[in-house]
């Protein structure tokens, strides 16, 4: 019953790449689903990294309907596999299994599926240990480290033929699938820019010094790929993001990836020609946080279309009433487009046609969950099961990561760049020193 059920999951992964690549359901694939019932279509999967995006991933995962058996959770803090256990004994009947280290749970071939929200610096090495060890992937943003990695990403996803979700959710949203299909047959006429933006109120975060690491915590694992380094208090527990570029990628790998992606796939671009960034530290200047907390960013495409990114990590004030989205102009109106819906505008600014999802989904406060992760995470075992097509399939979300890297390497280097708009390299020598990273030692994604 083991081999068959497993059979089934990669013919079924199978014709869900037919479906990312055709746009539609292989019969083959349609066939193989009918004939399979009951607990033969239940998927296995795994959670690793327990920390502020569960939420999003809980209710997909003990819905009855969607037939998904949950076998461990995995996290390097002790703490945080305990406090992700009651939550999910309150919607499940039954205990997954508590595990500090990823690579037992490769190892066990009755995992189907991974569900990866680690720190930044673990995410596409994850992704690409796992497709290898035969699992589907569910990967949360931003999906790479720098760009070397979304290269090795899609070249893995492609050799050992496993789905990679990536898990900016908002690409589930019917709202804003309906509305950017209405842009792509011309309702605001030829697009020729769009402003993504996000605004949060972070405050101070503590000075990092040296100290023991908190208990219960796998410091050594927790640093996996990156090189290793001793512990800096504070560090594990979310301000990994701001303390320099081992673990994290700045507020516009944490945040920008949303609505840029929204931006790239509205005015249906690929890579810019053209990057230039102007960003800096300006709240709180003596406290622990290392990155830029504000960016202004442009990316000039060589059809005459831009996208302007503007991220203020530590001044909340709204913009276009919204803490984010992204406003995307055309010849004969415009389009308001985030989380909650959009709104349609003429020229004049009077509103045509407004349409709000119902339910939600957090904006800018810290933590997951809502219709669109739900959404997403159904859209991932469908597509597992070949009955849909992965709304955000990891060849698309790598193009507009590629953007959040740009705009991070424009920061680093402090000037602009030409970028090859076929292949998406950067031109520059200074920048493309930042193509890759430095790993640990065992630890580096082997080529395929």
């Amino acid at each position: 019953m083991r081999s068959n059920r497993r059979d089934f999951i990669k013919k079924a992964s199978a014709g869900a790449l037919g479906v990312t690549l055709t746009g539609g359901l292989t019969s083959a694939s349609a066939k193989s689903y009918s004939r399979i019932l009951g607990a033969n279509d239940r998927i296995h999967v795994a959670v690793q990294g327990l920390g502020r995006r569960l939420g999003g991933f809980i209710e997909a995962i003990s819905d009855k309907k969607n037939n998904i058996e949950l076998m461990y959770l995995c996290d390097v803090m002790t703490s945080q596999r305990e406090k992700a256990s009651q939550k999910f004994s309150k919607v499940m009947d039954h205990k997954a299994q508590l595990e500090n280290d990823i690579r037992v749970i490769l190892d066990d071939k009755k995992v189907d599926a991974v569900f990866m929200a680690t720190p930044d610096h673990w995410h596409a090495p994850g992704a690409c240990m796992a497709v290898q060890a035969d699992k589907h992937v569910y990967l949360e943003k931003p999906c790479s480290h720098n760009p070397k990695e979304g290269e090795l990403l899609v070249a893995y996803q492609k050799k050992y033929n496993k789905l990679i979700q990536m898990g900016n959710q908002q690409r589930s949203s019917l709202e804003s699938s309906e509305i950017i299909n209405d842009i792509h047959n011309g309702i605001i006429g030829d697009t020729y820019n769009a402003i993504a933006f996000y605004a949060n109120s972070r405050g101070k975060v503590p000075v990092p010094v040296k100290a023991a690491p908190p208990e219960g915590l796998d410091w050594e694992l927790f640093q996996g790929p990156a090189p290793r380094k001793d512990y800096m208090h504070d560090t594990w527990n979310y301000n990994w993001h701001w303390y320099g570029w081992d673990y994290g990628t700045g507020e516009t790998g944490n945040n920008a990836t949303h609505e840029l992606d929204i931006a790239r796939w509205a005015l249906d671009v690929k890579y810019p020609e053209h990057v230039e960034v102007y960003s800096g530290k300006f709240h709180y200047k003596n406290d622990g946080w290392e990155m830029y907390d504000s960016m202004l960013a442009k990316f000039k495409f060589s059809n005459d279309k831009t996208i302007q990114w503007d991220g203020q990590s530590r001044n909340g004030l709204s913009k276009f009433g919204a803490g984010r989205g992204t406003l995307i102009y055309g010849s004969k109106g415009s389009v308001f487009i985030d989380r909650g819906g959009y709104r349609l505008y003429d020229l004049t600014g009077k509103v045509l046609r407004k349409k709000s999802l119902q339910g939600g989904e957090d904006g800018v406060a810290l933590g997951g969950g809502g219709n669109l992760s739900t959404r997403h995470c159904v859209n991932f075992f469908q597509a597992i099961r070949g009955k849909e097509s992965l709304t955000s399939p990891i060849e698309q979300g790598v193009v507009s990561q590629m953007l959040t890297h740009y705009a991070n390497i424009g920061s680093r280097i402090n000037k602009s760049f030409e970028v090859d708009e076929i292949t998406g390299r950067i031109y520059d020598r200074d920048a493309m020193k930042l193509w890759s990273r430095t790993y640990e030692p065992g630890w580096e994604i082997k080529p395929v």
